[in-house]
């Protein structure tokens, strides 16, 4: 595995090595072995969702004692995958990053605590797939619209095909967020 910066501390993008053959292929998708040590969480939980093209799932987030390291990857499809750094101490913070997760390039992300996420179906259909280091609780959950116009998110597909929840089509502006602790 190979481990790359994003230029916001923590935030780790990942390529795992493949090893193809006549059948198909192998690789790793997580071995605590082949972590840095200061990156070991310990994964409670592994969640799963399918979308179709234009859905929008996002931008979540637990606060305090909920907060959620996380470590995703398309395991069918393609995403575009976005996150924001909402630490408030953090040199980086209310900058977001964003990149392409598809079944082809098997990148993963390396989320920390302290950061939104969410993630917009690229292809026309994507399973998307996710540990977290911590268990989801309502009480605990926070969001952040995606189309705040303060965070200039590029999402690369046309907005008005796009397919929320009720819920994330109602999330505060970045300004108005739940405060992250």
């Amino acid at each position: 595995m190979e481990f790359f910066d994003t230029g916001i501390d923590g935030l780790k993008l990942i390529k795992p090595r493949i090893f193809p053959d006549s059948r198909g292929y192998f690789f790793e998708s997580f071995s605590k072995t082949k972590f840095p040590d200061d990156s070991i969480y310990d994964w409670v939980q592994d969640n799963e969702s399918k979308s179709t093209r234009g859905v929008l799932r996002g931008l979540h987030y637990q606060t305090g004692k909920h907060a959620q390291a996380k470590l995703v990857r398309a395991v069918v499809g393609a995403i575009y995958d976005v996150v924001v750094d909402i630490r408030p101490d953090s040199d980086t913070f209310g900058k977001w990053y964003g990149t392409e997760l598809n079944d082809q390039n098997k990148l993963q992300l390396l989320i920390p605590r302290g950061f939104a996420h969410g993630f917009l179906v690229l292809s026309e259909e994507a399973i998307f797939s996710y540990k977290c280091d911590n268990y989801y609780n309502e009480e605990s959950e926070g969001g952040i619209l995606y189309s705040d116009k303060n965070l200039e998110i590029d999402w690369p597909l046309d907005d008005l095909s796009f397919q929320l929840s009720e819920k994330d089509a109602r999330l505060p502006n970045f300004g108005q967020h739940k405060p992250f602790r």
